[in-house]
């Protein structure tokens, strides 16, 4: 696949749910997963999502599921939530083996982007993992400040994932738009 290429953002639609699941999980869990930077395989086993918490994401108010494709495939996904004065930024993938070439760069810009020209919000928010130093660093040589404002990760609820460590937080990373 040639990652040069110019990639498409659009909308995702329920259809697009089954690849959506796939991508996610391929990017995150797995053996799959370590063919990019990204994976939380280390940390984390089992799903990172299900079909039912795509769609929810897709059908939910004021929230947008962008589904990035270059040549004919799908390569990326994000989401976007309209939360009043900023807009939140989660369930990032980037196909494995695109991954390291520039193109999660490019979906966060577009994202940062829509955010604020469609939306009008100054102030772009996301929660990660605070285990995952290299991804945190990542963020923040893209303008994300680490808060220091940290939230429970949901130990128990499976549809997250099964820990295997005890230490899981995320941490609130956030970047003004203006």
């Amino acid at each position: 696949m040639d990652t040069a290429a110019q990639p498409a953002f659009r909308p995702a639609t329920p259809q697009d749910v089954p690849a959506l699941v796939s991508l996610i999980q391929s990017a995150y869990r797995g053996d799959d997963s370590r063919a990019g930077w990204t994976t939380e395989a280390d940390i984390l086993e089992g799903q990172r999502t299900d079909p039912a918490g795509v769609l929810d994401v897709i059908e939910k108010p004021d929230s947008r599921l962008v589904v990035v494709e270059a040549d004919g495939g799908l390569v990326a996904c994000c989401q976007l939530e309209h939360r009043g004065e900023h807009a939140y930024f989660g369930m990032f993938a980037v196909r494995p083996k695109l991954q390291g070439g520039g193109l999660g760069k490019v979906v966060l810009a577009e994202a940062e982007r829509f955010a604020r020209d469609e939306w009008g919000v100054a102030e772009m928010h996301m929660t990660v993992i605070s285990v995952r130093e290299d991804l945190i660093a990542w963020y923040v040589r893209r303008g994300y400040e680490r808060t220091g404002r940290t939230s429970a990760f949901p130990y128990g609820d499976e549809r997250f994932g099964v820990p295997t460590r005890d230490d899981l937080e995320f941490e609130l990373l956030t970047k003004k738009l203006g």
